[in-house]
């Protein structure tokens, strides 16, 4: 150990602090927790599955057969067949993919909008930061879902209407925490030395402050995608999301639920890979914050 990180380390402890541990060396101590090894397991399985779905099946997943509708599961069909004789495994694997992907990008937009307006909202204050967060509490003021309904109805139906939607609806949220976050590590005294040392906004906010919030995004991130998921779904079980034929989830789940009764298989193979992937998500996101949320440390 040098001799600058032994004062380091002197310091934190006469302040009362522990001493800070790389935010990869915190990651990969982090996998040592059970949640977070099941869950990235289940969400790595599935990831696996939806990827691979040509080599797991051959069929179309819109290829409709009129002789082979409502065939249960078995060895020609693993999951059965729907209404139109499409093959009901092609159909889950390849809407696995439009849910995944659907629900990571309005993740990665609401993460990075959100903390660009949280950064600038926290360290700037004043009349912009005012500005900033009296939006921020506007759109947190209306139920998320009835906000997305509201602005998908506006935009039109489809997949990329439904993403930006709920895009809009993560942003407020990211920029609540990066702006508190912001706020406390403006004041730590590195930040006023880079600032004497005649350090831009920019370079203080990327450089200094940025890494140091970057720790509660991630958890929220990954807290976040099962929500995600779930409101792609549901946009797509009511219309508004992906369009026929396309497969996805949520359109899937709708198509079924007049046959409940008839064809079980239609919604419950849909149903169980999304409650998996939630329940995998909602893991790592248990795990991760136990490592890596700052009130949670010891």
């Amino acid at each position: 150990m040098t001799v600058s990180s032994e004062n380091a380390q002197t310091a934190d402890s006469a302040q009362g602090l522990a001493p800070k541990t790389p935010l990869w060396t915190r990651l990969r101590r982090a996998y040592r927790h059970r949640a977070l090894a099941i869950g990235t397991v289940i969400c790595l399985l599935l990831v696996l599955m939806v990827t691979a779905a040509p080599l797991l099946t051959a069929a179309d997943p819109n290829m409709q057969r009129a002789m082979m509708t409502f065939q249960p599961p078995s060895a020609e069909a693993l999951m059965g067949t729907d209404a139109f004789g499409r093959d009901m495994l092609a159909r889950v694997l390849y809407g696995g993919r439009v849910t995944m992907l659907a629900s990571l990008t309005v993740v990665v937009l609401g993460a990075f909008f959100g903390t660009i307006f949280g950064l600038v909202a926290g360290y700037v204050g004043g009349a912009t930061g005012f500005v900033i967060m009296r939006f921020v509490d506007l759109l947190l003021a209306f139920p998320g879902i009835l906000l997305a309904l509201a602005i998908t109805a506006i935009l039109g139906p489809g997949l990329i209407n439904g993403v930006i939607a709920i895009s809009i609806i993560l942003i407020p949220v990211y920029a609540r925490l990066v702006e508190g976050a912001t706020a406390e590590v403006r004041a730590l005294p590195f930040v006023q030395a880079a600032v004497t040392l005649g350090a831009g906004p920019l370079r203080i906010m990327a450089t200094h402050i940025l890494p140091n919030v970057l720790s509660p995004v991630i958890v929220m991130t990954t807290s976040w995608l099962g929500v995600a998921a779930l409101w792609i779904t549901a946009l797509g079980f009511i219309g508004l999301g992906v369009q026929p034929p396309q497969p996805e989830w949520g359109a899937i789940l709708n198509d079924g639920q007049a046959y409940l009764t008839l064809a079980w298989w239609i919604t419950v193979f849909p149903g169980l890979f999304l409650s998996l992937f939630v329940v995998g998500v909602n893991l790592i996101g248990d795990g991760l914050r136990d490592e890596l949320d700052p009130t949670l440390s010891k």
